[in-house]
């Protein structure tokens, strides 16, 4: 039992019985000093109390554990580790929100699984995925999300009522040329990724295709990782009442998601910091040039986008 649970309880029995401290010191095995002492702790954390619960109650920080907290606030200048943060946590009474557990099914672990095939270098292997939501109307919509596995960011997310397999390869076409080409891509078989069009546009690109097993999503586990993220951070808190609305608040979250947010498989660091990180090391596909495999229509299309992922001061 903590100190301050045996001085509580000391102080109830006083109260309910109506025996004196020394007898109730006695019979609960508790030190008269330990019960007189007044706690100095909680002044000298009042300023670190007040910056973690200011954090901790931000809207985008709603999903961020105590560690999570600790990388931001030491981005905002404070000397503190995250055992400090931790017993100021628990005392506070702050927690996250527990999820509803899922029943898990496990069908076998396929040769292309990103256990068995991970990653070894920036540019190696994407994967995509699509997830679905709900405007306020009921309306269903898609979204398809790319990520690359080693450094974890985000490269795009497409949203519409409906992805078809020429939306998947119009994306691709410009991730392609502002990003370049992958070795492989993984993804699941769904239509949208089988279709012979898609195929063939990735094997004139040069991109080889991983595909898991039907019915095993965990062997696409960084697309389905990235997607619980995104529906518990955003999409779970959020009422989108128009596609516009959803295509803006999901495009500033990505952004937010890849300069912003610690990630803990990174050592806290963000997934661009990591990847800047990786071309500073060289730790990158060397890429061979795709402009001339791109139409020009739509490198005009997507023109404007460029200038949105170099410049993410606007975000901040």
């Amino acid at each position: 039992m903590a100190p301050a649970s045996r001085r509580q309880a000391v102080d109830t029995v006083i109260e309910e019985l109506g025996v004196s401290e020394r007898q109730a010191c006695r019979t609960l095995d508790q030190y008269r000093s330990t019960q007189r002492y007044e706690l100095k702790m909680p002044e000298k954390d009042r300023p670190l109390t007040e910056a973690i619960r200011e954090q901790a109650n931000r809207r985008k920080h709603r999903r961020y554990g105590y560690r999570r907290i600790t990388e931001i606030l030491c981005l905002l200048g404070w000397a503190v580790n995250h055992k400090r943060v931790y017993r100021i946590w628990r005392q506070g009474g702050l927690r996250v929100p527990q999820k509803r557990g899922k029943k898990k099914r496990y069908n076998g672990n396929g040769l292309n699984a990103c256990d068995r095939r991970p990653a070894q270098y920036m540019n190696h292997i994407w994967s995509y995925d699509i997830m679905e939501d709900r405007l306020e109307n009921g309306r269903k919509v898609r979204i398809l999300n790319v990520i690359d596995e080693f450094t974890r960011e985000c490269l795009a997310s497409e949203v519409g009522f409906s992805i078809k397999s020429h939306d998947v390869i119009e994306l691709l076409r410009y991730l392609f040329l502002v990003r370049g080409c992958p070795v492989y891509l993984r993804s699941d078989n769904g239509s949208q990724f089988t279709a012979r069009r898609v195929k063939s546009f990735l094997k004139d690109m040069g991109v080889g295709t991983l595909f898991i097993e039907p019915g095993s999503p965990w062997e696409n586990g960084y697309a389905e990782s990235f997607n619980s993220r995104m529906r518990d951070e955003l999409l779970d808190g959020e009422l989108f009442l128009h596609l516009d609305e959803m295509k803006y608040v999901v495009e500033r979250w990505r952004m937010d998601y890849n300069h912003y947010r610690p990630h803990s498989s990174l050592g806290y660091m963000t997934p661009a910091g990591f990847a800047d990180l990786c071309r500073q090391a060289d730790c990158v596909r060397p890429q061979t040039p795709v402009l001339d495999r791109v139409p020009v229509s739509y490198t005009h299309l997507r023109a404007h986008e460029t200038k949105e992922e170099i410049s993410y001061a606007v975000f901040c």
